[in-house]
């Protein structure tokens, strides 16, 4: 509209405490000046390089968002009939997209999380926001903008984690929830794909060295062979071979069961990992009844059976997401007390927990005998995708044979 004229600049009227200043969008109409925060904020030398060098790929950024403030500000005005700076304003913030702040986007998905009950994810996208912000405040910023995060941003963030003598299996954790965040980020074009930081000939997440550990079938004897000193360590051990039974089913899965899910003497449920997912993405997990499965069962199973109750009564029917997810924690943790008493009292060479339930049981089947594509060794952290798709299209009769072999001692 003619009269009414843009510019980007830097407000040095109020100086910050980490000595920058804001830079703002200024509209002037009828000899009116206002000016409206586009949430960067850059001291005098940095606002100057942006100009003194706009090849450099820093300030190419700055200056293409620059840009894109500024066109979306015209194109506004351009549909105003009459001009005013209130209609201005209610148009030019209402899609400001979180102003391009990574730490509010990311709160927004994290009450996302917590108000679909995925409590446990929930807890651990805020981890990875807090890292983030801490390290920004080394850096003397208190935000974060999508448009910072560079392969060399990360590349230094990296660097600070490890010096903060961080391991790789949490860099990788906490750079995983900022790649989800980017993804979704692009997809609601609060970023260029074009600026996508990550993948091949870009910054590549780093995995923790896990140095993976099974029990020979030899040990798994033991274990079962072994006399508690106490119900809460029979208990415990039970659990534990229950889990080992179940396709190294984890402690969350194993609360969820509940007496409608064992029909025509097999198990089945739904991985709790990927309930949430796509029905192409579940993964659907079958498990023969075996003797030693149904007496652990008949041991600790609530009474009466009912359908729809929790075989093991780790959780119950009214508990929250954050409930369950306490709950689950604790019957982890004294699975895992136990299972170190019983493990030292027998001497094995391998510390026993939950998880190493899960890799026993991949690991005891494949020294086995069973074919790669039955039970493969990605069982653990990464991608277990591949061995329960496998695990559910053998015949029931090829299943029973190998999973005898896991009481095979």
């Amino acid at each position: 509209m003619i009269g009414v004229t843009t510019s980007i600049l830097q407000d040095k009227r109020i100086k910050r405490k980490d000595g920058t200043y804001a830079v703002k969008l200024r509209i002037t109409y009828n000899r009116i000046q206002k000016y409206y925060p586009i949430n960067v904020h850059l001291s005098e030398d940095e606002w100057k390089n942006i100009f003194a060098d706009p090849q450099n790929k820093s300030s190419k950024k700055k200056l293409l968002y620059f840009n894109e403030v500024e066109n979306r500000a015209l194109e506004i005005i351009r549909h105003l009939h009459p001009f005013s700076f209130n209609a201005f304003e209610r148009k030019f913030n209402h899609n400001a997209k979180k102003n391009l702040d990574v730490q509010k986007f990311m709160q927004e998905y994290i009450e996302k999380l917590n108000n679909e009950g995925r409590v446990g994810t929930a807890e651990s996208y805020d981890s990875a926001s807090k890292s983030f912000q801490t390290y920004i405040e080394t850096k003397n910023r208190r935000k974060l903008r999508f448009w910072d995060i560079t392969q060399e941003w990360l590349e230094d963030y990296e660097k600070w984690m490890i010096e903060q003598k961080k391991s790789y299996t949490t860099i990788g954790i906490y750079l995983r929830s900022l790649r989800t965040i980017i993804n979704l980020a692009i997809k609601e074009e609060l970023m260029e794909s074009n600026d996508y930081p990550f993948g091949k000939h870009k910054y590549q997440i780093p995995s923790g060295k896990n140095i993976k550990k099974a029990l020979q079938i030899s040990d798994v004897g033991k274990i079962v062979k072994y006399v508690p000193v106490s119900p809460n360590e029979e208990r415990a051990r039970d659990l534990w071979l229950f889990s080992y039974l179940c396709n190294g089913a984890n402690v969350k899965d194993i609360a969820k069961l509940k007496y409608q899910d064992i029909n025509d003497k097999r198990i089945y449920f739904v991985r709790a990992k990927t309930e949430r997912s796509t029905k192409q993405q579940r993964q659907n997990i079958s498990v023969v009844l075996v003797p030693e499965i149904s007496k652990i069962i008949k041991k600790w199973g609530r009474k009466p059976v009912e359908a729809e109750a929790y075989i093991f009564e780790i959780i119950s029917e009214n508990d929250t997401p954050q409930q369950v997810l306490m709950k689950v924690r604790q019957a982890t943790k004294t699975i895992n007390k136990y299972m170190k008493r019983i493990s030292d009292a027998l001497e094995l060479p391998v510390k026993v927990t939950t998880y190493t339930a899960r890799h026993s049981f991949a690991t005891v089947l494949k020294r086995s005998g069973a074919p790669t594509e039955f039970i493969s060794e990605s069982l653990g952290h990464k991608d277990l995708k591949t061995t329960e798709n496998y695990l559910d299209s053998f015949e029931d009769d090829v299943k029973e044979t190998y999973q005898k072999k896991l009481l095979d001692f």
